[in-house]
């Protein structure tokens, strides 16, 4: 048996390398340390045989994983989602607990189970993925969608129901007949610890942060912290309760408090190593063999969950409201297993409420559920489209919704997101009297929106057909204000593949993945970070007794250097010394076959004597779109060759000669 720094040495090298590999594939790390779990476990490759120190380590993992959750507790959250949180995602858990019952007969030839053991089965059953899910609908950048904000709150929901489930199964495992007393002292006991926790604690727990915060020291506060995530688990521990339990009520108080972001970086590290002790320390359990002895077992406890939460999420969301497209969408992408149901699986066999064979029968099936489920969100939209019959229609009313209100616009500005970023923008176009058009895909900010006059209409900016019936080939610029680089680069695409050259301005929280976005065919990335700190600087510049005219000198050189579009705008000290025809501009130039440019170098056309600036070249290379090329002086001209040109009027007219 390895000594514990080896088994530490095994544990983290095994991690790095699950994670790794499925990052590398675009697949959640909860899917790696799984996989890690089952490969170096006592039942494969031994290579990791001290499963009881593991599953020490992990039990922690969980604590902070509940932790993290009471943190997010937000009641305004909740009452915002309430209808779908408390309606569609309290219905389904309680559902799909009920109807394990029945159920179970299932699997009564294999292994008879009691009815509070199918209920129990059934609320580890019930949950779904929350690491799995958010992240694989975050790359799809579907989050906002409506089927992604079905399935938040229908995940949120069930956050919440582990809490209760930690508390009822121990009731579970009693005499039937001696059920209500443990509930009603088991309700006791958690009354107690509220009143005591937020009556007391929360007064306490303000005054004890201020007081740490005080001092200034980053060692005494994540102390600190550790001390309070711990103690409170501690202490719902003594009561007869979980230690999750207790984490979880420690984040809720702390989420109270003025430090909840501090606290929330601060313990993710730690959160984030425990949590893949925990799913490697699951992926340990399982026994191989299972798969192949009991497949049959298997195969029906993987199938029928997953059909059995298909149909009552699908059933359930058609019941709230949703169109049957997105209905079908959100049961695809919660009818996995989740990481919480091998939480309450654990706790289960340690109540021998199931026979231990039928645990590593469901524990293979909940593995091969989740480790499915990315294909399930992938093809999601495709099952949708085949199986709902009204989809293709409602999707074309909504396009067509689109195109009503692009169709009177021209030479307008297309925004992608109307959040606060596009809002902002907007204002600021019709003060100018530019048009405009929005894209954004939240039906109350829409509402609201249009019924104060702003031009916006729900609408993915990321799916070709919204981009047509926005007027996109009509559209003068596009501008991208998400915050989310996956979805502005699923927009670029499409932007590039239907209009190269397309003047595409994006904003970003900073300039990590300034490259990226250009190279997918942003003209200008603004990151807020940078406009941040400019600003900054010239309210400094201001204050410690810098003339404006040299402020407004300074910031504009900054900008000059960091856009290239403001390249040739700011010439002087001030706006009002410009002509209108030296107005800057910005114009794509297409080389046609046969154009007297073709195979000269950018040197040799000497824009620079004609007052233009070259800000890009894009050209269409052998199978992929328009391609970014680097502006190099030796760079020779293609037919079919993009240029995008910045300069007054006259100096354009004179570039264009040359090119065409």
């Amino acid at each position: 048996m390895p000594s514990v720094l080896q088994l530490t040495l095994i544990l983290l090298g095994s991690g790095v390398a699950g994670v790794l590999i499925f990052r590398y594939f675009g697949l959640p790390p909860i899917l790696g340390y799984l996989s890690i779990g089952i490969l170096i476990g006592p039942n494969a490759l031994a290579v990791a045989n001290d499963s009881a120190t593991v599953k020490y380590l992990a039990e922690f993992g969980v604590v902070f994983l509940m932790f993290s959750i009471g943190l997010e507790f937000n009641l305004h959250k909740l009452k915002a989602m309430r209808t779908i949180v408390f309606g569609l995602g309290g219905s389904q858990v309680i559902m799909t607990m009920l109807l394990a019952v029945p159920a179970s007969f299932l699997i009564s030839s294999f292994y008879p189970l009691s009815w509070h053991a199918s209920i129990a089965l059934g609320g580890a059953l019930a949950m779904s993925s929350t690491a799995i899910v958010t992240k694989l609908l975050a790359d799809r950048a579907e989050l906002e969608m409506e089927h992604g904000r079905n399935v938040i709150g229908i995940l949120l929901f069930q956050d919440l129901a582990v809490v209760f489930l930690l508390i009822l199964l121990p009731s579970l495992g009693k005499n039937p007949h001696d059920l209500f007393e443990a509930l009603s002292l088991t309700a006791i006991k958690l009354t107690i610890a509220l009143v005591l926790i937020f009556f007391i604690g929360q007064t306490l727990m303000s005054r004890w942060f201020k007081l740490v915060a005080r001092l200034r020291s980053q060692e005494l506060f994540m102390l600190n912290l550790l001390l309070i995530v711990l103690g409170m688990s501690a202490l719902t521990a003594y009561f007869g309760l979980s230690l999750a339990l207790g984490a979880f009520l420690a984040g809720m108080l702390i989420s109270e408090t003025p430090y909840r972001h501090q606290v929330e970086d601060d313990i993710k590290p730690f959160r984030d190593v425990l949590l893949g002790l925990f799913f490697i320390s699951i992926g340990m359990l399982l026994d191989l063999q299972v798969l192949v002895v009991q497949w049959h077992l298997v195969l029906l406890l993987l199938i029928a969950p997953l059909a059995l939460k298909f149909i009552v999420i699908t059933v359930l969301a058609r019941l709230y409201g949703s169109s049957p497209g997105v209905a079908i969408r959100t049961g695809l992408c919660l009818a996995q297993a989740g990481e919480f149901g091998f939480v309450l699986l654990t706790q289960i066999d340690g109540l021998d409420l199931i026979d231990p064979l039928l645990s590593q029968a469901v524990l293979a099936a909940m593995l091969l559920s989740m480790l499915g489920a990315p294909f399930l969100i992938q093809f999601s939209e495709r099952l949708a489209m085949r199986f709902a019959s009204t989809e293709w229609l409602l999707q074309s009313l909504a396009i067509t919704r689109v195109a009503a209100q692009s169709m009177r616009n021209d030479q307008h500005v297309l925004i992608c997101g109307f959040g606060r970023s596009g809002q902002s923008l907007a204002r600021l176009l019709d003060q100018e009297k530019i048009p405009y058009l929005a894209l954004d895909l939240d039906p109350d900010r829409i509402a609201e929106a249009v019924s104060a006059g702003d031009r916006v209409v729900y609408g993915d900016a990321s799916r070709e057909n919204y981009l047509v019936a926005a007027g996109l080939v009509r559209a003068k610029a596009v501008v991208i204000t998400f915050a989310d680089t996956i979805a502005s680069l699923k927009v670029l695409h499409q932007v590039e593949k239907l209009r190269p050259g397309m003047t595409v301005l994006v904003r970003t929280t900073d300039d990590a993945d300034l490259g990226k976005l250009q190279a997918a065919g942003a003209t200008e990335v603004i990151p807020e970070l940078i406009e941040g700190s400019l600003m900054l600087a010239s309210h400094v510049l201001l204050i410690m007794g810098v003339p404006m005219r040299k402020v407004v000198r300074t910031i504009t050189a900054a900008r000059e250097a960091r856009y290239s579009l403001l390249r040739g705008y700011f010439r002087g000290s001030t706006d009002e010394d410009f002509s209108e025809n030296e107005a800057w501009r910005l114009h794509t130039v297409t080389l046609m076959p046969g154009a007297l440019s073709i195979g000269k170098t950018l040197a040799e056309l000497h824009f620079e004597l004609d007052g233009i600036t070259v800000q890009a070249v894009r050209r269409k290379l052998m199978g992929a779109d328009y391609t970014k090329l680097d502006l190099k002086p030796d760079l020779h001209l293609q037919a079919n060759d993009i240029l995008v040109l910045s300069g007054n009027s006259e100096a354009l007219e004179i570039a264009e000669a040359k090119l065409i």
